[in-house]
């Protein structure tokens, strides 16, 4: 009778634990399909990268066709460009030299504007391209002399400046433009006027009849 009682309790309780066994260690079934869900998910994303690089590698090829096509276009864009780039240099520096108000343009010891600077900011101001028009101050010996240089100028700018216009740029620059003495300027001026031929009226018109002449 003992024996059958000791049984029958190993029973009962090895019945009690089976559920809580069953929760802590899962069958083989549902390892088998945690499994097959892992190497689903791995091949979704292999599939999903190689078929990005698929699509990266059909665009290159897409992008390659139509810029073989296009040639030279816009390479031949980039090669003008660097063409004209030096040009567009040259006409910088020459603007800018023709707009640096120097020496020989300011009073010495106060910096005030000479006749001649007078009219060479008057021309830049109102004369000059739009986008052209930036006046370039030569620096003076110390720094209150380029300042009174700078007030000079500025106060001329704002006489010959009509109000609503835009104002000239008003820099400082140590470049010091190249020129030559007065008198060889008025020597090529004169020969120039010197050899110039006469001006006569033509003596046949345009429909070869006799001009105003004969």
């Amino acid at each position: 009778m003992r024996s059958q009682y000791l049984a029958t309790q190993t029973h009962s309780a090895l019945q009690k634990d089976l559920p809580a066994m069953a929760t802590t260690f899962p069958t083989q079934r549902t390892l088998l399909f945690a499994a097959i869900l892992a190497a689903t998910a791995f091949g979704g994303i292999r599939t999903q990268t190689a078929s990005a690089d698929w699509g990266s590698l059909v665009h290159q090829m897409h992008v390659g066709y139509h810029r073989n096509v296009a040639w030279p276009d816009p390479f031949n864009e980039v090669d003008a460009l660097q063409v004209v780039m030096p040009f567009e240099a040259m006409k910088r520096n020459g603007w800018r030299m023709h707009n640096t108000i120097g020496h020989e343009l300011f009073r010495g010891g106060d910096g005030a504007l000479l006749a001649a600077g007078q009219n060479r900011v008057r021309w830049i101001a109102t004369q000059a391209p739009e986008t052209r028009r930036e006046i370039y101050v030569l620096r003076g010996a110390n720094q209150a002399e380029t300042q009174s240089r700078l007030k000079s100028v500025r106060d001329a700018v704002d006489n010959y400046v009509l109000d609503g216009q835009p104002q000239p740029q008003v820099l400082v620059t140590t470049i010091e433009p190249a020129t030559s003495p007065g008198v060889m300027a008025t020597k090529i001026n004169r020969e120039r006027l010197e050899q110039m031929a006469a001006p006569k009226l033509p003596t046949t018109s345009a429909a070869g009849q006799a001009g105003i002449t004969q």
